[in-house]
């Protein structure tokens, strides 16, 4: 006897057996019982989340002899041809290896005869955005003004590549990515049925790893139950390493070598992980995901898929770690892995990237460059006193050879710090708009920005930390140009242009410019 694979040996057969996908199966439940089903359907989503599947239910639920609230019996004459596959009526065809005008068009010679057996002809056509731009063609009339024993069932994961007569002809419904806590009941369903023994976070690491995407969980867990006797029961270490993710003692390692500044535990830890083969890639992603847990942990006190040991690590990690550092690890992890992706020294680029992340000087964050900012601005502001009301004891601070007369100082000087105080107060209110209003990689990439006002319809934000290319990309992003310029025009009133600017490359002819104020331990720069 042939072996089936688990996907298909337990595809559902009714709509209540699918999970996840409630919003349309009810639906499509309820057209049937009011006999209103429509001519064309177009069934959208990721792949494994049931598309085809729902699209084989609805084709033996409209041909059923004794429909059951809405469901297939399974049991008529039909609808054991059609899971048979042996009635010639309801028609599967994947459009990826049919995708000519004559494929289609022998669709369209047949749609004019009457079905055999059934009462409707049911054409399920699969990955149908690669059909030809002629095939798409040959097909709009008849998916207009089909015959009434007629169904056509699309089914696709890129409706942008459809054209728009065909999408405006069909019932569209969007398949979600399926939860994990659905993901996880169907698996359990199908242990039971296979005989097949997994632990409990086992099936947990699998519906993670599967990213909503049912076939790939069931994939997963047929790959585990092939590698040892019936009876061995299936860990979480033993999926881990079948799919090659490194363990988890590897990943709270490296990301307390980080949070510690430890570079050789780090590299330690690296080549460990070389050695058992895993692949760094994988790796990368899973201590990005794992900092990513710290994070809200520390923000919700709240996680999944951990056991209780592993979160008392999480915990310890997260109480030595602040919010705004955890950002720009994740941040950093995050531009390493682009740049990993087209390195042909990926080894190289791994191991200097992470050396990188673990120095101090390039942590610099949050709340502790605010409070410099601030006790820097305090500075300027009783040196800039001190000279207005002194200045028979000490000349006031000038960097231009012409000094204008003592009363047109002090006014520019006064305007200067007005307009700056009430801008800088205004950047203020926009990120905390974006944060407010749910924009949190917009909030999250301008955090520890400063704003400078160059005149009154040009602004520069300042990145004292750095522009990496991962905020420029978030920033470059049309809809983010959008609402951030919007959150501007709210408070302002104006049409705002931005310029950004890159505080960590500013030349050495700039840098020499600097004057330094020794007690804060920062650089100041003096726009001429």
């Amino acid at each position: 006897m042939s072996y089936t694979a688990l996907y298909r040996n337990f595809r559902p057969l009714k709509f209540s057996e699918m999970v996840g996908q409630e919003h349309i199966t009810r639906t499509l439940k309820n057209q049937v019982i009011s006999n209103r089903v429509g001519h064309a359907y177009l069934f959208n989503g990721g792949r494994g989340t049931g598309k085809t599947t729902s699209a084989k239910i609805l084709a033996r639920a409209v041909n059923c002899l004794n429909p059951q609230n809405g469901e297939p019996c399974n049991e008529c004459e039909i609808c054991k041809e059609i899971l048979e596959g042996s009635l010639t009526d309801v028609v599967e065809m994947d459009a990826a290896s049919n995708n000519s005008v004559e494929d289609i068009r022998t669709i369209r010679d047949e749609v004019n005869f009457l079905p055999t057996k059934a009462k409707y002809r049911v054409y399920i056509i699969d990955e149908v955005h690669m059909l030809s731009t002629g095939a798409f063609n040959a097909l709009l009339k008849t998916l207009e003004e089909p015959p009434e024993h007629v169904k056509f069932i699309l089914a696709t994961t890129e409706p942008q590549k459809i054209p728009t007569t065909i999408l405006s002809r069909c019932q569209r419904f969007d398949f979600k990515k399926i939860p994990d806590d659905d993901i996880i009941k169907r698996l359990k369903i199908i242990c039971r049925k296979a005989n097949i023994n997994c632990e409990e976070n086992a099936l947990k690491i699998m519906a993670v790893l599967s990213e909503g995407h049912m076939r790939d969980a069931i994939s997963i867990l047929e790959r585990c139950s092939q590698e040892g006797e019936a009876s061995k029961i299936i860990t979480i270490d033993e999926v881990k390493d079948l799919v090659g993710l490194p363990k988890l003692e590897y990943i709270h390692s490296i990301a307390k070598s980080i949070l510690d500044y430890d570079t050789v535990k780090a590299l330690e830890v690296i080549d460990k992980v070389i050695e058992d083969g895993k692949d760094l890639y994988n790796y990368l992603w899973e201590i990005v995901k794992y900092f990513k847990d710290i994070l809200v942990y520390k923000s919700t006190q709240n996680l999944k898929l951990y056991s209780n040991e592993e979160l008392e690590e999480i915990k310890k990690l997260a109480e030595i770690s602040e919010k705004d550092r955890l950002l720009n690890i994740i941040y950093s992890l995050s531009d390493l892995e682009n740049d990993l992706k087209w390195s042909s020294q990926k080894t190289i680029m791994f191991q200097t990237g992470i050396i990188k992340i673990c120095r101090k000087e390039s942590n610099l964050y949050g709340s502790e460059l605010e409070k410099r900012i601030e006790a820097l601005e305090n500075k300027m502001d009783s040196l800039n006193l001190s000279n207005l009301n002194n200045e028979t004891e000490r000349k006031p601070l000038n960097i231009n050879k012409s000094v204008p007369k003592p009363e047109e100082k002090v006014e520019k000087k006064e305007v200067k710090q007005t307009i700056s105080k009430n801008t800088s107060e205004i950047w203020k209110k926009v990120i905390e708009a974006l944060k407010r209003n749910g924009k949190i990689r917009l909030y999250t990439s301008l955090i520890n920005t400063r704003i400078n006002e160059l005149n009154d319809l040009v602004w520069e934000v300042e990145f004292p930390n750095g522009l990496t290319s991962f905020n420029q990309k978030i920033l470059e992003d049309v809809n983010n140009k959008n609402d951030l310029l919007k959150e501007i025009f709210k408070i302002t009133g104006k049409e705002i242009h931005l310029k950004y600017k890159d505080l960590k490359n500013i030349s050495k002819t700039e840098t020499e410019k600097n004057h330094s104020i020794n007690d804060l331990g920062i650089d100041i720069n003096i726009i001429e």
